[in-house]
């Protein structure tokens, strides 16, 4: 009877219904593309749900909700980007990055392979594109700076977010703002190949593209450290089998399955970061101070004051 009463309960705990994973939604900072690789590749191999998560990525309507419908609690997680991130806090926002996914800059400064423009200097009394106001004119200043140049040395033109097609009919001369591992693709198999010039080399301080932040007050979210860990798992699964996860990739993503698309991911893959929750607090300040010195802050900002590393 004994036994029979042990083989009862060991029945009765396989029995007993599993812990429903918990419900976290992730807002995108766009449509999903190759930077988002890493969420998605995680996602498929069910790696957030092994971690106890049920993970909804969300595609906004608007590219500018992600971090307010993060600020007002109404969204968990949103993807950003380190400079706007930097400025949003400064206005007051509660926001906080607790990751990263992509650790380099994508943002780039684009001319014509074969145009006249062959160095930042030649663009002295010419037009240049660009799409967004604010950080854009800050890296296009810096970078002519960096060569005996201001902005007021070369004509501005709000092409909206019309940069390769504005550049190649001859709109402008040059666009900032171009992200290298798409609109160089697109304007490639366009025929019309281009040359950037990247802002990291330019006297742009280096920065994190893509960001994950977190209300500041909800930082302690114990969802997010599992989450982390999860996209960790993630990202090492797609640094070991790209091919494979590019497979992952385009099945949930079908419309995704082209050459512009295949282009970006070969090219996004490097720039991935190999340890999203890790953060460097020198880099952050520093940019901090680039951000002050161009007049996108209006007072000094320690990287704890827009970003943390969780325990």
């Amino acid at each position: 009877m004994k036994r029979f009463a042990l083989f009862a309960l060991a029945a009765s705990l396989f029995a007993a219904p599993a812990h429903a994973a918990e419900k976290l939604t992730v807002m995108l900072d766009w449509f999903v593309n190759p930077d988002h690789a890493t969420l998605v590749v995680t996602k498929e191999k069910g790696y957030f749900k092994e971690a106890g998560l049920d993970v909804e990525l969300i595609a906004p309507a608007d590219p500018n909700d992600p971090p307010k419908l993060v600020a007002a609690g109404k969204a968990d997680i949103a993807v950003s980007y380190q400079p706007q991130n930097h400025v949003q806090v400064g206005e007051g926002l509660p926001l906080v990055r607790i990751g990263t996914l992509v650790s380099t800059p994508l943002n780039s400064l684009v001319v014509l392979k074969n145009g006249p423009i062959q160095s930042i200097k030649d663009l002295k009394g010419k037009k240049v594109g660009f799409s967004v106001g604010g950080f854009e004119g800050a890296l296009l200043n810096a970078m002519l700076q960096g060569q005996g140049l201001t902005v007021k040395d070369v004509t501005l033109v709000n092409v909206n977010f019309s940069l390769s097609p504005s550049l190649v009919t001859g709109q402008v001369d040059a666009v900032i703002g171009a992200f290298r591992n798409f609109e160089l693709n697109q304007m490639d198999i366009a025929g019309h190949p281009g040359r950037a010039f990247y802002p990291e080399e330019e006297g742009v301080p280096p920065y994190d593209e893509l960001i994950l932040i977190a209300n500041k007050a909800k930082v302690n979210d114990p969802r997010f450290r599992p989450f982390l860990n999860a996209l960790e798992r993630g990202t090492q699964f797609l640094l070991n089998h790209p091919d494979e996860s590019w497979n992952l990739f385009v099945g949930a993503n079908k419309e995704l399955n082209d050459e512009l698309n295949k282009r970006a991911w070969r090219d996004t893959l490097p720039r991935f970061t190999h340890s999203p929750a890790a953060l460097d607090t020198n880099r952050y300040n520093r940019f901090a101070a680039f951000l002050l010195k161009e007049g996108l802050l209006k007072q000094a900002q320690k990287a704890s004051d827009s970003a943390v590393e969780l325990p």
